[in-house]
């Protein structure tokens, strides 16, 4: 059941990924230069409560220090390569290992 729900999130974060990777391009050759749209701006234009929201849960129940040098640094970086990123960490854990089998010898 928790490789089904890491999978599931896998493949939401690689469709996010691909949504934003469009749009980066569409504006990018609108502008007829690279212009990539950073993971905050982008949630700030989605979402301004729930980016406002993980910030207090995380200042409040992990760390401020956590907020501050890794998660400004996160939100500041391209969003459909950070949720790219994500989709592969999820899928990773959620990858289902195959079994060594031993190996047969005759006799």
């Amino acid at each position: 059941m928790i490789r089904f729900a890491l999978r599931l999130l896998s493949m939401i974060a690689l469709c996010v990924a691909v949504i934003m990777a469009v749009l980066d391009g569409a504006r990018s050759i609108a502008a007829s230069a690279v212009t990539l749209k950073p993971l905050g701006v982008s949630w700030y234009e989605t979402s301004p409560d729930t980016l406002n929201l993980a910030q207090a849960v995380v200042q409040r129940y992990l760390s401020p220090v956590i907020w501050d040098p890794f998660m400004i640094w996160v939100l500041n970086q391209p969003g459909f390569a950070v949720m790219a990123i994500l989709s592969l960490l999820f899928y990773l854990l959620g990858y289902k290992r195959k079994r060594r089998g031993r190996i047969q010898t005759p006799g």
